[in-house]
C-alpha cells in the first residue's frame, strides 16, 4: 500500500540514502522531504506531478453554470468560477458529451468568461477522492512522485554529481513512462475527415 512514508523511502533509495523508519525520525533527509512534500494537496510534489499530465485517475467532469454575481463590463457576457480543486483544465465544451469544444472563452484570475451561460469542463483534480487519493495512483505515477521528491532533495544530500545526474535521468524517465501508460487508458480518438476528402 502506498503512503507518504513509502514515497519518502522511494525517493531516498534513488538518492542512495538510508531509509526512514517513520515520518517523525529526526534526520535531515526527512526534513528536506517534508519541505518538498508541501501540504500534499495545494503545494509540493503531488500537486506538481499532477500538473505534468492529463491523468485519467485524477480526471473530474462537471457542468458549470455562470456566476450571476459577476457582471463583466465588456467582452464575454458570462463569468464562471473555476473549480477549487482544479490543477489544470483538460477540456472546455459546449455540450455534455464533450463533442463540441468551446473555442471562444477567456481565462483570467481563476475565472472563465464565455458567450454562453453553461459550460462543461474536464479537469485534473487534486481532490481527496481524485488526484490526491493514493489508492488510485498507478505504479507509474507513484514512481514519478518518488522521482520528483528525489530531484527536489538530492542536491542538498550529496555532492556526488553522478547521483545527482542519475536522479535527474530517473525523473525524466518516470515522467515519460507515466504519461505514456496513462495515455493508453484513454479512448481511441478518430481523426476527422480532411478538407481534401470533403471537397471530392
Amino acid at each position: 500500500m502506498t503512503d507518504r512514508l513509502s514515497l519518502y523511502n522511494g525517493a531516498l533509495r534513488l538518492c542512495k540514502e538510508r531509509r526512514l523508519a517513520s515520518l517523525t525520525e529526526n534526520r535531515e533527509p526527512r526534513r528536506l522531504l517534508d519541505d518538498a512534500w508541501g501540504d500534499g494537496v495545494d503545494s509540493g510534489s503531488v500537486k506538481r506531478c499532477l500538473q505534468f499530465g492529463q491523468w485519467t485517475f485524477a480526471m473530474r467532469t462537471g457542468r458549470i453554470d455562470y456566476t450571476p454575481d459577476i457582471e463583466p463590463e465588456f467582452g464575454y457576457r458570462y463569468a464562471f468560477t473555476q473549480p477549487e480543486d482544479m490543477v489544470r483544465p483538460s477540456s472546455i465544451c459546449v455540450d455534455e458529451f464533450f463533442s463540441a469544444p468551446l473555442l471562444e472563452y477567456h481565462d483570467e484570475r481563476q475565472m472563465w468568461y464565455a458567450p454562453i451561460p453553461t459550460i462543461y469542463v474536464r479537469w485534473v483534480s487534486n481532490g481527496s477522492t481524485y488526484g490526491t487519493d493514493m489508492s488510485l495512483w498507478p505504479e507509474s505515477f507513484i514512481k514519478l512522485v518518488e522521482a520528483d521528491l528525489a530531484s527536489e532533495i538530492v542536491a542538498n544530500l550529496t555532492e556526488d554529481k553522478d547521483t545527482v545526474m542519475m536522479v535527474a535521468r530517473a525523473f525524466k524517465a518516470a515522467k515519460a513512462e507515466a504519461r505514456s501508460l496513462d495515455a493508453m487508458n484513454k479512448p481511441t480518438v478518430l481523426l476527422g475527415e480532411g478538407n481534401w476528402n470533403k471537397a471530392r
